[in-house]
């Protein structure tokens, strides 16, 4: 395992396509990340992690454009996209072909769909294969004890001990600022709804489609 800078993306690149591990800053916490056609890489990652099986990883999608030829966007997921990517919106999203959905299982179906900006965002413009992505953490109920995921160095090592993965690549990022998760919307089901709050204001959300946004 080497910890790297931003610059040295190229490396992490490669090493995600042989089938191993990278660990990204972004400005909530650290990211592990894993080739998302790689069912074994990604496996390995939801064990280490201790998360539930029926949990997807994101998909890093590299453009809206990409994002478009795989999914199917809805007027209001097409709106919400534009307004906030790259940056810390995910949406559920379906695929438009069923062998994707199969050969990308651990990301689910429908998928939890991100365009990040920084370095995540950068990671997945330089690598040749889909990007899944998860934070840097043992899975845990949330409670105040629950330290949360890594936002230093240190705590990413602290991550790998317990995890018992092994990264490639750290790069490093210094300290996370935010220390939130993304937001997440539902714009599989009929209705467009918030799944989860986060960075991404419910408010904003309203905004942007011209509505007020339900919680699921």
């Amino acid at each position: 395992m080497r910890v790297i800078g931003s610059e040295d993306l190229e490396a992490a690149a490669q090493a995600i396509e042989r089938g191993g591990l990278v660990i990204v800053p972004t400005g909530r916490w650290y990211m592990v990340c894993a080739d998302a056609s790689n069912a074994q890489a990604c496996d390995d990652i939801i064990t280490g992690k201790r998360r539930p099986s029926g949990k997807p990883l994101a998909y890093v999608a590299p453009s809206i454009a990409a994002c478009k030829d795989l999914f199917v966007l809805s007027p209001e997921a097409k709106r919400l996209a534009s307004a906030f990517w790259p940056g810390d919106l995910a949406l559920l999203l379906p695929w438009k072909n069923p062998e994707d959905a199969t050969q990308h299982s651990t990301v689910g179906s429908p998928a939890l769909v991100t365009i990040a900006p920084g370095t995540l965002g950068n990671l997945a413009l330089a690598v040749k294969v889909p990007l899944a992505a998860t934070t840097a953490n043992i899975s845990g109920d949330a409670s105040p004890s629950d330290p949360g995921p890594a936002i230093t160095i240190d705590q990413v090592h602290a991550f790998l001990a317990d995890s018992g993965l092994e990264a490639d690549f750290i790069v490093d990022g210094g300290v996370c600022p935010a220390a939130n998760h993304m937001t997440i919307v539902d714009c599989f089901t009929p209705e467009t709804s918030l799944v989860r709050t986060g960075l991404v204001h419910q408010r904003a959300l309203s905004a942007v489609l011209g509505t007020e946004i339900r919680t699921a």
